[in-house]
């Protein structure tokens, strides 16, 4: 039995659809990840402002990267069986998933990436239909 599964993808969340013969399975995928990681420093509104200044935080940064491979982990446990998948969202998540299925042997599969704006989950059941219904 063929499948497909298309998803859109940020940090924060991903929308999976999967497509067989017997339909169409939409799942949802939340990450724990911070939206933006800040430094702690002085801030450039409140006084003098140099990057060197600012120390980096690899503590912090280790944390996002944890919560990121968790997350993508979770996101290709989900797709891992189908034939085919499109990638799509925002942002950088869409590169860093492929890179990643590339690493576990799947990037063989990934039929597109492409770069598109935040969408209902309908609208994304539906991109992922009309894609793999051809």
């Amino acid at each position: 039995m063929m499948s497909a599964a298309g998803l859109w993808i940020d940090h924060r969340k991903a929308v999976i659809v999967v497509v067989t013969d017997k339909g169409d399975e939409t799942k949802l995928i939340i990450s724990k990840v911070e939206k933006q990681l800040r430094r702690s420093g002085d801030s450039p509104l409140k006084g003098p402002y140099e990057a060197q200044q600012v120390p980096l935080d690899d503590s912090r940064q280790r944390e996002f990267t944890g919560h990121l491979n968790i997350y993508y982990d979770a996101v290709i446990a989900c797709i891992r069986e189908a034939d085919s998948i499109l990638i799509f969202g925002p942002g950088e998540a869409k590169g860093e998933l492929e890179k990643r299925l590339a690493n576990k042997g799947l990037g063989g599969r990934v039929d597109g990436i492409e770069t598109v704006d935040k969408m209902t989950d309908r609208q994304i059941a539906a991109k992922v239909r009309q894609r793999f219904q051809e």
